[in-house]
């Protein structure tokens, strides 16, 4: 089996370029069969921190917004995903926190139930991330997925 050197992808013996990331995958002279063996690291793996550290951490927020913004992290799809679903996350929740908070019988009845439900949604999705899966929040997923893609 055969990868890419730049994305880890599988490549076909024969090829010659990465379907997946267009790189070279050729050795240089007398090296070999002309394919890039297989990878030693995780192929999943962005600039010292593999995908699934990084989605995890995007969870924290502050983090989310830095990924999103610095290289190689804003060109990850998977990380560019959990980031944004981080952020909407984080919103949705104050708002949420805050019509619960100004109405004080509502409050004093619901307050404590919305913020345990909060922290354990949160633990949910940073412990999906960090699993390598990308769960998706019924409105906030699907947002989050649009804006990963668009690079």
């Amino acid at each position: 089996m055969a990868f890419c050197n730049a994305c880890g992808a599988e490549v076909p013996a024969n090829a010659s370029f990465c379907a997946k990331c267009g790189s070279s995958v050729l050795q240089g002279v007398g090296e070999g069969d002309g394919v890039a063996a297989a990878p030693t690291t995780d192929s999943r793996q962005t600039a010292g921190l593999q995908d699934n550290v990084a989605g995890a951490i995007a969870y924290l927020l502050i983090p989310a917004i830095i990924f999103l913004v610095i290289e190689p992290y804003n060109r990850n799809r998977f990380v560019r995903f959990h980031s944004f679903q981080s952020i909407a996350y984080a919103v949705v929740t104050f708002v949420l926190q805050s019509v619960v908070w100004a109405i004080p019988l509502l409050n004093l009845i619901l307050g404590p139930l919305v913020g345990i439900a909060v922290l354990l949604g949160w633990v949910f999705l940073l412990f999906k991330a960090f699993q390598n899966e990308r769960f998706k929040l019924p409105v906030i997923g699907d947002w989050a997925e649009k804006q990963a893609d668009t690079i």
